[in-house]
């Protein structure tokens, strides 16, 4: 489900977001790329669920087409 990976990406981005600044606080390089890392996977999943939704969207669309 769309809204399960936009769901699954914020919380990505936002452990990710938490991460990044303890490492930068702390000064723990590894800490804070790897947060870096799961924040951007966070928003790639975030996309992927836009995409579906898109996706499902225009499919909706092509099935009350062929109806008419």
């Amino acid at each position: 489900m769309a809204l399960d990976d936009k769901l699954d990406g914020m919380k990505d981005q936002a452990v990710g977001k938490t991460k990044e600044v303890s490492g930068k606080v702390t000064g723990d390089k590894q800490t804070e790329a790897e947060g870096k890392a799961e924040g951007l996977m966070g928003k790639a999943k975030e996309k992927f669920g836009d995409v579906k939704d898109a996706a499902s969207d225009m499919a909706e669309g092509v099935k009350e087409k062929l109806k008419e």
